[in-house]
């Protein structure tokens, strides 16, 4: 039976690099994107060029090779390494160098603002390349995992629990110590003596970090990755993690705003919303948010940039202990901005002293007044409205107007809301569970910010030559001229110069 022969190893053949890449090859739009780029505008560090040691290699090229690995699921500096060395297409891409994994990863740690603003020109380009609506934009938030673990990360609770431990086994031993000293068993002194030894290393620990804990006037401290904390997942699953802010266009689910946080939903609408607003470069856009971040004062923060707010309702709780009636829920109340009263399903009217409250929030605050009627003490269905003896009391906090306005259009617009997830959870499905992207590979909120503004990139690379196809996206990237924002400009001489002094001092280290 006749089969295939294989070639000569030993042959001497006469090849470039250029006949192994397919004409339509990713790698060719990597190359031919990055070389569009001016990236001293866009707040590179460059390197000082210096007069003794090995040259230095090019922005482009570390960009190139980030690209390229962020899109092939390699994250690791090390494994880029290798893959200048083994792999055509990186071949191809670096025209033969290779740098080592040091300088890889050194590239991706300095310059976290730059990828921020490369993921913002490329949104530009988006936009340009009509693949944007710039109308309706979706947003969610996706936790990836951080380097800390949960046994490194300490809350007032957890470190209480420990200061506890440390009491009682501490009184234990002195206890174990008295009696074996009284018999005389040296031993069991000496044993006695070293754990006790130990539980004062371990008080120590404890002390300190309390002390960082009362200083950093956050609920949570970190020891591996100080900026990283304990977030909820889902359900009652928490995890020491950061927290990743999307916003994503409907015509063709590509992102158009991300940003990375530390806390959860509830505070972050308003940030990523604003932020997706300055992307796209549009005056008025529509969001389309689930009810974590129903928070009125984001809300209205949104609405005063003329901003379109559906954002899913908060289930209703009652505060009472009994519970209230369906028909005596706040949501009966009307409202009558007019006399700034409330009118009750008994058309009592509940009026307010005008007197200001603050409410506070994990790290935010607002203002209310409280609304209540006399007519509650004689009112026969008062048990069906409230269990308080001086009845019933009405809420109505700064930002209500704004949060009005919202549930108003989530009613009316409840079609449109449900297109939320269609639009922006397959993307984290295809970054976390296709790609692997579920953790940081980096340290610090900063940094974190600048990889995850890399892994966006990349997606929205992807998902753009799917949409378009690899040739028409080229004839756009061709024709397409970057404009540059004056502010990353600033942020590129600024490095340089921190740069330039980080350099200075080293080599007066050495020299001393």
């Amino acid at each position: 039976m006749p089969i295939i022969t294989s070639q000569n190893r030993t042959q001497i053949e006469f090849k470039s690099l250029e006949d192994f890449i397919e004409k339509d090859n990713t790698v060719r739009f990597i190359d031919a994107f990055v070389e569009k780029l001016e990236l001293d505008k866009l707040a590179f560090i460059t390197k000082p060029v210096k007069v003794e040691g090995r040259p230095s290699y090019t922005n482009q090229l570390f960009l190139k090779i980030y690209f390229y690995g962020y899109l092939n699921g390699i994250r690791s500096s090390r494994k880029l390494a290798k893959e200048c060395m083994r792999n055509i297409e990186m071949q191809w891409l670096c025209n033969g160098l290779t740098p080592n994994y040091h300088s890889i990863a050194d590239f991706r740690k300095n310059n976290p603002k730059a990828l921020r603003n490369t993921f913002k020109l490329f949104v530009l380009f988006l936009k340009e390349a009509d693949l944007l609506g710039c109308q309706t934009i979706a947003i969610d938030g996706t936790k990836a995992r951080a380097h800390n673990s949960k046994k490194n990360n300490y809350n007032q609770k957890k470190i209480d629990r420990h200061f506890a431990y440390i009491e009682e086994k501490t009184n234990q031993y002195l206890k174990e110590l008295d009696e074996a000293d009284k018999k005389e068993q040296n031993d069991r002194v000496k044993d006695i003596e070293s754990k006790l030894e130990k539980l004062k290393t371990q008080k120590i620990k404890y002390d300190t970090l309390q002390e960082q804990l009362n200083q950093s006037n956050e609920p949570q401290v970190s020891t591996t990755d100080s900026d990283a904390r304990a977030l909820l997942i889902h359900g009652q699953v928490v995890e020491v993690s950061y927290n990743t802010q999307a916003a994503v266009d409907d015509k063709h689910k590509l992102i158009v705003a991300t940003h990375t946080i530390n806390k959860n939903d509830r505070n972050a609408l308003s940030n990523i919303a604003l932020e997706a607003q300055e992307n796209i470069q549009t005056k008025e856009i529509t969001i389309l948010a689930d009810k974590g971040y129903n928070n009125a004062k984001e809300i209205n923060a949104c609405q005063a940039q003329n901003i379109t707010t559906i954002v899913a309702q908060q289930e209703i709780v009652n505060s009472n202990a009994k519970g209230t009636t369906p028909d005596y829920l706040v949501t009966k109340f009307t409202y009558n901005k007019e006399d700034d009263t409330y009118t009750c399903p008994q058309n009592q009217t509940l009026k307010s002293t005008g007197t200001l409250h603050t409410k506070k929030r994990e790290h935010s605050s607002h203002q209310f007044k409280k609304y209540r009627t006399a007519a509650c003490k004689t009112c026969l269905v008062k048990s069906l409205c409230t269990i308080r003896p001086e009845g019933r009391e009405i809420e109505r906090g700064e930002y209500a107007d704004a949060l009005e306005l919202n549930n108003k259009n989530y009613a009316e617009r409840y079609p449109e809301y449900r297109k939320r997830q269609e639009i922006n959870e397959h993307i984290f499905g295809t970054i976390k569970r296709v790609w692997g992207y579920y953790y940081t590979n980096l340290k610090g909120l900063k940094k974190v910010n600048g990889e995850w503004s890399l892994i966006m990139t990349v997606y929205n690379i992807k998902r753009s030559i799917n949409i378009l196809g690899f040739d028409e996206l080229m004839k756009k990237l061709n024709a397409w001229k970057p404009e540059y924002k004056k502010e990353w400009l600033y942020e590129q001489k600024t490095n340089k110069f921190e740069a330039l002094i980080r350099t200075l001092f080293f080599e007066y280290k050495i020299a001393a």
